[in-house]
């Protein structure tokens, strides 16, 4: 299981990002992954590498069809192969 951390932000754009980070969820609800978003970025829980480079491709091209110039793109990955960890599992270690 792969668990990732996604933040886009559109750069020169106005100082809310709302309708940005909106329309990322719209992308990645359609992929039928599970996935929560907190203040600062989006974490998604995906089977393997393929299917989180599609989502993150799909997500970035969709903010720059809405007219953006520049886009930056952070992912973090964990890719934990020693256990079958979700984002569950690891609030869970934890608390």
């Amino acid at each position: 299981m792969i668990i990732a951390q996604l933040s886009i932000s559109p750069i020169g754009e106005d100082v809310s990002l709302s309708k940005f980070v909106k329309t990322a969820l719209n992308v990645i609800k359609n992929h039928n992954v599970k996935f929560e978003t907190n203040a600062m970025a989006t974490v998604i829980e995906v089977n393997n590498l393929e299917d989180l480079l599609c989502i993150v491709s799909d997500v970035h091209r969709s903010i720059a069809e809405m007219g953006v110039k520049r886009i930056i793109t952070e992912l973090k990955i964990d890719d934990r192969r020693d256990v079958n960890a979700t984002m569950q599992s690891k609030i869970d270690a934890v608390t």
